[in-house]
C-alpha cells in the first residue's frame, strides 16, 4: 500500500494524474486482495478483536512507510518522527494487553 500511496512521489512524473491514480489503485488492489482473508482468519480463528487487527496493519504500514521513506525517497528521520513511532509501538503494547494477560 506505501507503494501505491507515495510511489508517485518518487516515480511516474511523466503519466497523467488519472493514469497514476489507476496505477495506484491497481496496486492497493493487490494489497486489499492479501488483506481481507488475513483479517478474517485473524478474527474468526485466530481471536483478535476488530480494534487489534486494525491497529497491528498501522504498526505494519508504518513501519514499511519508515523504510519507504528512508530507502526510496531518501527522507531523514528526525527525533520527533522517531518519538511518534515508540508512542505508536506504545500503543500496540496497549491494544494488546488484554490478549497477553487473559
Amino acid at each position: 500500500m506505501t507503494f501505491a500511496w507515495y510511489g508517485h512521489l518518487k516515480f511516474f512524473h511523466a503519466w497523467s494524474l488519472p493514469l497514476t491514480i489507476f496505477l495506484s489503485w491497481g496496486i492497493a488492489l493487490f494489497e486489499y486482495i492479501l488483506m481481507v482473508p488475513a483479517n478474517r482468519i485473524g478474527y474468526n480463528e485466530e481471536g483478535y478483536s476488530a480494534f487489534q487487527l486494525k491497529i497491528l496493519q498501522e504498526i505494519i504500514t508504518i513501519s514499511v512507510f519508515i523504510l519507504f521513506a528512508s530507502l526510496v525517497l531518501k527522507e531523514k528521520i528526525k527525533w520527533n518522527h522517531a518519538v511518534s513511532f515508540l508512542l505508536i509501538l506504545a500503543a500496540v503494547g496497549f491494544a494488546f494487553y488484554d490478549k497477553t494477560h487473559s
